[in-house]
């Protein structure tokens, strides 16, 4: 990590007036706010002192910063994309998470005794809760924090908050959601590649240098043509101001000869980034399987197979400097990409097995993106 923070808290509660402890930690990659934004973030001027540790990127946190009283934009104390979660809590309770865009697991604190825990609509960021034996709540980014100290822990699910007065809710709710529910509306291109671009453009919100990962195919092609046509201006600015890293680095990995690489390199000429090309040894992935096994947390098959080359990818695009990716991850799965969709019998089938693939992202594509990055330090979006 860059930098490692633990605040204690302590809970007055206000009808046993019993003393309890509240404890964050966290450990930071910076990627924006580079100069301050040290967690966990505290603000000691609402009601009740509230401390926050968040593991993600709001990206409009600025919108959601000027969107508070003068008053309260006067308490914000560090340029972190994730402290408006701090300020907003007062004013809209556990609502607040319905206003953030962004990907994100986190945890909010109060001296009061209040609280409340939430994770991204899909799942991108990992987030697991967990109960020890005397009833305490624990939160945790991996599984393996909290193997020791509770005695039940599973998943966070997606798209939901826990909260001190309403205990576990989903927040996120479309209409496409369910499965059911199929669409019947014309398909309008010019919507779909505004939306697409719009969702590249915001990701690219970064202050350290940034890359893109390249397997040659559709997806990972499209994402990084929009990132160079982008890349001059500062997303921060809103294009208004040059880039602090202008040049596209592409990074792709497979075994010698595979098709993959030879595809993001015709790709790379064509958008003219730097391009990185690895490859690695059947041996090597074997020898990395351990390893990758255990910052996964999960034995599924598939998963752990396409984990290992971008687990050996990402190590080499630290090393590099770079500690930002865009991908392409996701796009097969809204947008029915793999093979075996072409035979599905009719289209209220096709719609109900690509949702079917959303709900369950965050246990496989998400949670193999995420992880395998983040094991080198490196951020994937």
């Amino acid at each position: 990590p860059d930098w490692s923070g633990i605040h204690v808290q302590a809970v007055t509660h206000p009808e046993t007036h019993k003393v309890t402890h509240n404890i964050l930690a966290h450990e930071r990659l910076a990627i924006v706010g580079l100069g301050s934004g040290a967690q966990p973030l505290v603000n000691t001027r609402a009601a009740a002192d509230t401390a926050l540790a968040v593991n993600g990127e709001i990206y409009n946190h600025e919108a959601l910063r000027l969107s508070l009283p003068e008053e309260v934009q006067a308490q914000f104390t560090t340029d972190s994309d994730c402290e408006p979660i701090l300020h907003l809590y007062p004013v809209f309770g556990d609502e607040l998470v319905k206003r953030l865009d962004g990907i994100f697991s986190f945890v909010l604190t109060r001296t009061d005794g209040s609280f409340l825990a939430a994770r991204d609509p899909i799942g991108v960021v990992p987030l697991y809760y967990g109960r020890g034996m005397d009833g305490s709540l624990w939160f945790a980014s991996e599984m393996k924090a909290l193997t020791e100290v509770c005695v039940t822990f599973e998943e966070f699910p997606p798209g939901h908050y826990y909260s001190s007065t309403a205990g576990l809710q989903r927040y996120f709710e479309p209409v496409w959601w369910d499965g059911e529910k199929v669409p019947t509306g014309e398909l309008d291109l010019v919507t779909l590649r505004t939306a697409l671009e719009d969702a590249v453009v915001k990701r690219m919100m970064c202050d350290v240098p940034f890359g893109v990962l390249l397997s040659g195919g559709l997806d990972s092609s499209l994402v990084a043509s929009i990132v160079c046509r982008h890349s001059a201006k500062r997303v921060e600015s809103h294009e208004t101001t040059k880039a602090w890293w202008p040049t596209i680095h592409s990074f792709s990995i497979g075994l010698k000869g595979s098709p993959d690489l030879a595809n993001a390199q015709d790709v790379a000429n064509f958008l003219g980034t730097i391009h990185h090309e690895f490859t690695f040894t059947i041996d090597e992935g074997i020898d990395a399987l351990e390893d990758v096994i255990w910052h996964l947390e999960t034995y599924d098959v598939t998963t752990i197979r396409a984990s290992t080359p971008m687990y050996l990818l990402s190590r080499r695009i630290k090393a590099m400097g770079v500690k930002m990716v865009l991908s392409g991850e996701g796009a097969d799965e809204i947008m029915a990409g793999y093979l075996y969709f072409h035979k599905a019998p009719s289209p209220a089938e096709l719609h109900k097995e690509t949702v079917a693939k959303m709900h369950a992202l965050s246990k496989y594509d998400c949670l193999r993106a995420n992880k395998t990055t983040a094991a080198w330090g490196v951020e994937a979006r």
